[in-house]
């Protein structure tokens, strides 16, 4: 559930100077010394009948340099091991800044409005999708994937999940970012610990881990399950909708009306604060590496996090339960299992000079490949491609890969999250009102009226009522 681009993305000045330069991109490459400063001329190496290759498409942009915003997680990580190759196959050097998820949008959106980009390829979350391209901060992709120079024949875009390629990378029918570092909840659990609890499989319910597991798995220093809940989008996304969905509430109605004043959401949100008993007193100062690390340490015996942090949790480098660990699915609420859906792509500046918008695209291209996602996952990504996780090998050696795929295709929420333009500043409201919650300072009760009645008028506000903006 999303609105439609606003009308005024035509009119807006910065949008149009991006289809300019996107369109002189594209007439560039098919006019051999048009513009030459502006994009490849079309060689008949890029001709896909002709043979196209990566190096032969990148003989251009050899020496030009990039940079990539990036997250200091495995995802990224996994990327930068496999950079030196891409590097050598088109003398195209890629940089990169490791930045917190905390600062990244604000360090990206500085970038977009400064007078020099300092970011080629951009790091889209699924929340900023809406924000990004309505202010055309970053381009349609279709400028290269439909330039036979720049194409990669073996593209294969039917070939990643729809649930990612959708809700990570399209806006308004237009594809703005490729697939990269996609996750699905899942609760990952230290199975010695509950077979010495005297459980042999893991809870199937919330309601089951509470009554159950809970009591059974919580004593002096240690406890059932922690929740990342650090005010931000930690809290907004990781924490309260995590109980919002499972339980038959949400965030919006489908006229787009607030409704976490409903019975259903209420009942999950109370669930949270039931819950708590059983979870580390502090939890509310706690981001994911001190949820992801509680585990590792065996201090607390179950989490629900991103498959990103699967590799930190299997490696005995960085986890003392490595040989214990164990995933499945989400718990299942009254409504269902509706896992959290989270993850990125990777797009294209639109500030970027042309040259740089194509040695971009060239190593989002690569990076996101079907020929590159076995070696992505070996190094420890997790790519939104099918045919990755077709391979048995990889299954057998990759647990998580069987949950992760059933989220995905059976139980995936393509608007766990709104995706318009308007969530930041709606996130913030809910991590300072769901904290509070959480930490007593207001019952849930009122903490959802207030919720509701500031999401109500920030919607009033950006036209969502009276016809001004249509819904779809």
């Amino acid at each position: 559930m999303r609105p439609a681009k606003s009308s005024r993305f035509g009119a807006s000045r910065d949008s149009l100077a991006v289809a300019a330069a996107s369109l002189l991109l594209w007439i560039g490459s098919f006019q051999p010394g048009f513009g030459q400063e502006l994009g490849p001329r079309r060689a008949s190496p890029g001709n896909p009948g002709e043979g196209w290759t990566l190096s032969r498409a990148a003989e251009r942009y050899g020496g030009v340099t990039i940079t990539a915003s990036f997250l200091p997680r495995p995802g990224y990580e996994a990327a930068i091991k496999l950079i030196p190759e891409f590097e050598k196959l088109t003398g195209i050097r890629v940089k990169w800044e490791s930045i917190y998820y905390e600062k990244m949008r604000e360090a990206l959106v500085l970038n977009f409005t400064s007078g020099k980009p300092r970011f080629d390829v951009i790091l889209i979350d699924i929340v900023w999708l809406g924000e990004f391209a309505t202010a055309g901060w970053t381009i349609p992709l279709e400028v290269f994937y439909k330039n036979p120079a720049l194409a990669d024949p073996g593209l294969d875009l039917e070939d990643f999940f729809p649930i990612p390629l959708e809700s990570f990378g399209t806006w308004d029918k237009r594809i703005y970012g490729l697939p990269f570092d996609n996750y699905s909840g899942l609760l990952f659990y230290n199975k010695c610990m509950l077979k010495k609890a005297g459980f042999d499989r893991p809870p199937a319910t919330w309601q089951e881990l509470k009554d159950v597991y809970g009591p059974a798995l919580t004593k002096k220093d240690q406890y059932a399950f922690a929740l990342q809940s650090r005010t931000g989008e930690t809290q907004s996304c990781d924490s309260f909708l995590r109980f919002v969905w499972p339980f038959g509430g949400s965030l919006l109605t489908k006229e787009f009306k607030p409704n976490l004043s409903s019975r259903e959401s209420l009942a999950g949100l109370r669930f949270r604060q039931e819950l708590m008993r059983y979870m580390p007193p502090l939890i509310t100062d706690w981001e994911h590496e001190e949820t992801v690390r509680s585990l590792a340490d065996g201090r607390v015996a179950m989490i629900t996090e991103w498959s990103g942090w699967y590799k930190w949790l299997a490696s005995p480098e960085t986890s003392k339960i490595s040989g214990c660990l164990a995933v499945t699915v989400e718990p299942a609420g009254p409504a269902g299992r509706r896992p959290a859906l989270g993850g990125f792509s990777l797009g294209v500046n639109g500030r970027s000079s042309p040259e740089k918008q194509a040695a971009a695209w060239l190593f989002i291209q690569w990076i996101t490949s079907k020929q590159k996602a076995r070696d992505y996952i070996l190094a420890g990504g997790v790519p939104g491609r099918r045919s990755a996780y077709a391979d048995e090998k990889l299954r057998k050696q990759f647990p998580h890969f069987e949950p992760l795929v059933r989220s995905w295709e059976q139980y995936g929420n393509p608007i766990y999250r709104p995706r318009f333009e308007e969530w930041p500043a709606i996130s913030r409201i809910i991590a300072a009102t769901g904290s509070d919650m959480m930490r007593g300072k207001i019952s849930v009760e009122d903490g959802a009226r207030r919720i509701d009645s500031q999401v109500h008028y920030i919607l009033y506000e950006s036209g969502y009522y009276g016809g001004k903006r249509k819904l779809q």
